[in-house]
């Protein structure tokens, strides 16, 4: 779920999509709070069945999302199918594409309730102690490597000595290859070099030989993809990492302490949604299409059918995802080999439901 969406990435995306046609690139396994799921689980949100809505008059809330994020769809579609309204809440939406700390800043001062964001992005701002806690786990995947055959890179090692392109050099998509380059027996600060671009200018920048690879995250790495005949190094939906939330959902401290039935009820709203879209692809895209109005609404559902909506987790299950991100992100030079993983791990999640 990209931070940052400046008028030309979003014209790159809207203006790419029409006509692409929805197609299988991608198959992931399944998994939900660590375990293996049958068909039938996959539209069960993680956690208690029964969450009581919350009493009184509607309870208003705010919560801050990326419009043009499509793996953030779980947002709009609980208000669209009636989960939010279910749990007694009222929902408004503030459309944020800023700095991630500018986002967490915004949760604790209380100018916004909660948040779907990358796990990858807010582990790091976190650790400046914001009042926000993380509660769920909300889906899996939506990372790719990519770069064109001619370059004859294939594999995680094959890009030592060469130049990655990415839209932030703080964002979750580098810090997520540093991680697998780093596990690929790479040093990702010493073997590869990475360089900032805009999203629109990556393809361009990979044609010029600027760059051998570049990493994005949906909905732009879809067009991208098509137009430019690009082929994946890695992802996010393979192995291990298919079994891990890649986007989270992150609440106002002072909401979970006063109001903890609250904060469980918009937990649980937003987990239903994000369930629904895994058996309700075709759907969840056409309600989301209004912040893609030049997409096609199936290479909407497309891209929704390539991530992974049937993972979430909560509770323990949830902290130890956090933890192995903590490890991982260690060991890619990323956190401080000090840090103790599970006690951070611990500080900045909250387990509403047990």
């Amino acid at each position: 779920m990209p931070s940052i969406h400046s008028p030309s990435r979003r014209t790159v995306l809207t203006g790419s999509l029409a006509g692409i046609v929805a197609s299988g690139l991608h198959s992931k396994a399944s998994a939900q709070s660590g375990d293996q799921m049958d068909m039938g689980d996959r539209c069960q949100a993680a956690g208690p069945a029964i969450v009581e809505p919350v009493p009184g008059p509607a309870r208003n809330l705010t919560i801050a999302w990326n419009e043009a994020s499509i793996c953030t769809a779980a947002v709009p579609v609980a208000k669209a199918k009636g989960f939010f309204k279910k749990y007694n809440l009222n929902i408004d939406y503030v459309n944020f594409a800023g700095a991630t700390d500018q986002l967490l800043e915004a949760l604790s001062t209380g100018k916004a309730d909660g948040a779907p964001g990358m796990a990858l992005r807010w582990l790091k701002p976190l650790q400046q102690g914001f009042d926000v806690k993380l509660v769920a786990g909300l889906h899996a995947g939506c990372m790719y490597l990519m770069t064109t055959p001619a370059t004859g890179l294939k594999t995680l090692t094959d890009l030592k000595g060469k130049t990655i392109g990415v839209t932030d050099i703080g964002g979750p998509d580098r810090n997520f290859f540093s991680i697998r380059i780093k596990e690929a027996g790479l040093d990702p600060e010493t073997d590869v070099q990475w360089r900032q671009f805009p999203a629109d200018l990556l393809p361009l920048a990979l044609q010029r030989g600027d760059i051998q690879a570049f990493s994005d995250a949906d909905p732009f790495s879809y067009p991208q993809r098509r137009q430019f005949g690009l082929i994946d190094i890695d992802n996010n939906m393979k192995g291990e990492w298919a079994h891990l939330a890649c986007c989270v959902i992150g609440l106002r401290g002072s909401l979970i302490r006063n109001e903890p039935k609250v904060a469980a009820a918009v937990t649980r709203a937003i987990l239903e949604a994000g369930a629904w879209i895994a058996c309700n692809p075709d759907e969840a895209a056409t309600i989301f299409q209004p912040y893609a109005p030049k997409a096609n609404a199936g290479d909407l559902a497309a891209m929704l059918k390539m991530q992974g909506h049937h993972h979430q987790t909560l509770t323990q299950d949830f902290r130890q995802e956090i933890v192995r991100y903590a490890d991982a992100l260690k060991q890619a030079g990323i956190f401080r080999p000090s840090l103790d993983s599970e006690r951070y791990a611990k500080r900045i999640t909250q387990d509403l439901f047990t």
